[in-house]
């Protein structure tokens, strides 16, 4: 359940990013710009937040049961209209642990799958964007050229604390985080 909603998201994700790619015209070898992968993602993340609550939801509700071993009896409620609704018995023995360790699992993973995909997307998105100014900057890409890094001196005065700006026209770089 957990992978098919990360699943889900992902390909959420990947769509919103092939949307913005035809909207800003990028020919499809190229990457969007990650200020564009970082909107996509949160509009996936927040499309998705939903569905993927919902869905963990509904399993944790309807294991809690099983966890704290409440029993009906389903033959007497149909045959008697008397449930004979108890507490515990000797199946909660080794379901009631089996189901905390599901739900917990399944709080986790939900924590995981909201937080963590979106972020290795953006990573991801970032390496790829970074490859692709690489290789631009490899075959010589005329706008490239004719723009430079310059390190520019962090907050410290210290000129080596990895604080790059971009000297071309709207181009924030390929380290813009």
């Amino acid at each position: 359940m957990v992978v098919n909603n990360a699943i889900v998201l992902m390909d959420f994700a990947r769509l919103l990013f092939e949307r913005a790619q035809r909207q800003l015209g990028i020919d499809e070898d190229r990457i969007i710009p990650i200020h564009e992968s970082r909107e996509a993602l949160v509009v996936a993340g927040r499309t998705r937040l939903r569905p993927v609550l919902l869905t963990a939801v509904t399993a944790v509700l309807g294991l809690l049961p099983l966890a704290i071993g409440l029993n009906f009896n389903f033959f007497t409620l149909f045959s008697e209209l008397d449930p004979h609704i108890h507490m515990g018995g000797d199946n909660v023995v080794f379901w009631g642990p089996l189901s905390w360790a599901v739900i917990f699992g399944l709080i986790f993973a939900t924590f995981l799958t909201l937080i963590l995909v979106p972020v290795m997307l953006l990573i991801v998105m970032k390496i790829k964007h970074r490859r692709q100014w690489k290789a631009d900057l490899r075959a010589g890409n005329s706008t490239l050229k004719s723009t430079a890094w310059q390190r520019t001196p962090c907050a410290q005065g210290r000129s080596r604390c990895g604080n790059f700006s971009w000297n071309g026209p709207g181009h924030p770089g390929p380290f813009a985080w």
